[in-house]
């Protein structure tokens, strides 16, 4: 049984709340199986130390599973959860709905401003914060500079796809288990689409035009798709299909993948030689454009938000407080190495020359954050907020299907016009249904 609480004072120098109860009061967290997630578990015992009239328990699941549970949780306001780790899709729009708390009243030893602008943007709605950024991330290529040097290659500062085919090919040898490219194939709205999407926008695709109609029957998304899956396809590994963020990490830190295109917060796992068998060969590039650079890298925060139906409010605001302080940054500092801090939310972590000196991977971090414009990210004017999303509630349900599409038509159950007519289909379908535009 979850106790009520009552408005005090929080332990350590972040002063908000604390709670007076006979017994501890326990929180609920429900995350992602990425690495600083399972890092913030194992450093809970700090907080539980400082505050032991709270009790954490924890509920981490993969990313698609993790997505489901919350989705449904919240909608039906079943209480499960009181610390959600959701993003910069989720949080405007379930604030909106009135499904989160807001996040005000933040104290000054917070320090809110110092919260880069766009990621505290990304995750409010009029104004209002509806969840704390534990990190954020844009998207960015790896490669291998040992491989690139003994093939004679060059990467550039921003690679087109076509440059990244080449390179691929030249890379590829899969007789001697290094494959030329690795990226994410398992569907997911957050996962495949959300590479897919980055792609399909340098190729100058949208999901939308002006009048809220889907685009999959246009040569855009013609070109993307087909580019990506004979990419995949001749270049990648076997099984790409079933391969998201974590499957594609462990390949690439395996010495496996010539290159990978992927989130920049992976850049602390693939130089960590604990993790990594290749942490000093790793050459950091901006994500590919092709013909246009916009929307080519995506823009994303995951954050901790406290769902309206949890009974312990206030201990989760404060565990979600702790979790994404400067102080829970020195504390990974000080226990795991100052490039492992959380990366991509505050302006201080970057104005630190012992963290850029650190993590070889955080200037590249930052300027792919900078060019990220979730207001400008297609070719064509879009309708939608968002770079690997449109910021839509529709969008979850459309994209989740259509990933499964895609990701047919890279295993080969069905062929690139196959999965795009029935990706523009089912988005037709359902933009009707919520009256996006007039049935005709």
């Amino acid at each position: 049984m979850k106790n009520k609480l009552i408005p005090v004072l929080l332990a350590s120098s972040l002063c908000v709340v604390t709670l007076t109860a006979s017994a501890a009061t326990t929180v609920t967290i429900g995350t992602v199986n990425n690495g600083d997630m399972v890092r913030m578990q194992s450093l809970s015992s700090a907080f539980e130390k400082a505050y032991p009239e709270i009790k954490l328990e924890w509920v981490v699941l993969e990313e698609n599973v993790l997505r489901q549970r919350l989705t449904t949780d919240i909608a039906t306001k079943g209480g499960q959860f009181d610390v959600m780790t959701i993003g910069m899709y989720e949080a405007p729009i379930w604030g909106e709905k009135g499904w989160l708390t807001a996040m005000d009243n933040l104290p000054a030893e917070y320090d809110e401003a110092d919260i880069f602008p766009a990621v505290s943007g990304g995750l409010s709605s009029e104004g209002t914060l509806y969840a704390l950024p534990f990190y954020a991330e844009s998207s960015m290529t790896y490669y291998r500079k040992d491989l690139f040097e003994k093939a004679g290659l060059a990467m550039p500062d921003q690679p087109t796809w076509d440059q990244m085919k080449s390179f691929a090919k030249a890379l590829h040898k899969p007789e001697q288990g290094q494959y030329g490219i690795c990226l994410r194939g398992k569907a997911g709205w957050g996962e495949n689409m959300a590479l897919m999407t980055t792609m399909a926008n340098s190729f100058g695709a949208r999901w939308f035009d002006e009048n809220w109609k889907p685009e999959f029957d246009g040569e855009e998304w013609k070109n993307a798709v087909s580019f990506y899956v004979d990419l995949l396809g001749n270049y990648g590994p076997p099984g790409a299909s079933s391969n998201g963020f974590n499957e594609n990490l462990a390949l690439f830190n395996s010495g496996k993948c010539g290159m990978w295109v992927d989130a920049t917060v992976a850049g602390a796992f693939v130089t960590d030689d604990s993790q990594s068998n290749v942490s000093d060969q790793v050459g950091f590039s901006l994500a590919p454009q092709q013909v246009t650079t916009k929307g080519a890298g995506w823009l994303w925060s995951w954050a901790l938000a406290v769902p309206v139906s949890s009974d312990a409010k206030e201990a989760a605001k404060t565990f979600a407080m702790w979790a994404t302080s400067k102080e829970y940054s020195q504390l990974v500092a000080e226990t795991s190495g100052i490039e492992n801090v959380p990366p991509g939310t505050r302006a201080s972590t970057y104005n630190n020359a012992d963290y850029m000196a650190a993590a070889p991977f955080a200037a590249r971090t930052l300027e792919s954050m900078n060019r990220a414009d979730a207001n400008d990210s297609t070719l064509k004017p879009s309708p939608y907020v968002g770079v690997q999303f449109a910021a839509i509630p529709e969008f979850q349900s459309i994209a989740t299907q259509v990933g499964k599409m895609v990701s047919g038509a890279l295993a080969g159950s069905m062929t690139v016009d196959e999965a795009l007519e029935s990706s523009q289909r089912i988005s037709t379908r359902e933009m009707k249904r919520a009256r996006y535009y007039d049935k005709k």
